[in-house]
């Protein structure tokens, strides 16, 4: 699986956000996505997974050589990308169950080792516990596992998750951390859109900063913006 976003620009009715973001995603690669609050992280995420608004005026999304940029949001599901959304936004009127059985499962049969029900409750055992509950009575943590969890029975080659820390007290935290390092380790594509910059840098080995003007300001390895943490400085203010 590869993702090539080009020289994207995207806005909404009365501003331009983005004003030309590259970013490549390379195979079984986990990518952090990093820049202050408003700067256009959740639109970028938006923009490549079909949702509107906002409104792609200028530039391409490509996944695995195929132009995505302007299909819709339930095509570009099928073609293989998964989103975890800011503030979860479970079925609040549903349970746990039928939080994951109501997902489409275009891809099971193509997916080397798909993601079932069971599957899920193992990767999250509290989510067994809560088979039964209504998704509204679920903790932050429980309905961020639930979100994970509906997203990945879609069997997606690229699982995108827009602040997933956010929210969420330290010991689930660690528990989401540690889940997200199995799925980074079991070779799937992941992009990681985070205010939390110490978790998107342990999770991923490449980044992407950007800046206040809505342009891809700084890319490389994690490992050197631990070792030269100037452009976290410059762009972030950390």
């Amino acid at each position: 699986m590869t993702l090539e976003v080009s020289d994207l620009h995207v806005g909404y009715a009365t501003a331009t956000v983005l004003q030309g973001v590259d970013l490549t995603i390379g195979e079984a690669q986990p990518v952090a996505l990093l820049g202050r609050n408003g700067m256009g992280k959740t639109t970028l995420v938006r923009a490549i997974c079909g949702l509107r608004p906002p409104t792609v005026s200028a530039g391409k999304v490509v996944l695995d050589g195929e132009d995505i940029t302007r299909r819709s949001s339930f095509q570009i599901s099928r073609a293989g990308i998964a989103l975890v959304p800011q503030g979860r936004r479970v079925f609040g009127s549903l349970t746990t169950l039928e939080n994951l059985t109501v997902v489409p499962r275009t891809r099971a049969a193509q997916a080397d080792d798909p993601w079932t029900v069971e599957r899920v409750f193992e990767f999250f055992p509290r989510l067994a516990e809560r088979e039964r509950s209504m998704a509204s009575s679920l903790s932050g943590g429980e309905q961020q596992m639930l979100a994970i969890g509906r997203a990945l029975m879609t069997n997606p080659k690229l699982l995108i998750m827009d602040e997933p820390s956010e929210g969420l007290a330290p010991a689930v935290l660690d528990v989401i951390q540690d889940r997200m390092e199995l799925l980074r380790t079991s070779g799937m594509s992941l992009l990681l859109a985070e205010q939390n910059v110490d978790l998107a840098l342990d999770i991923c080995d490449h980044a992407i900063i950007i800046d206040d003007s809505g342009r891809s300001a700084w890319s490389g390895t994690t490992a050197s913006l631990r070792s030269d943490p100037a452009p976290l400085e410059r762009f972030l203010g950390i």
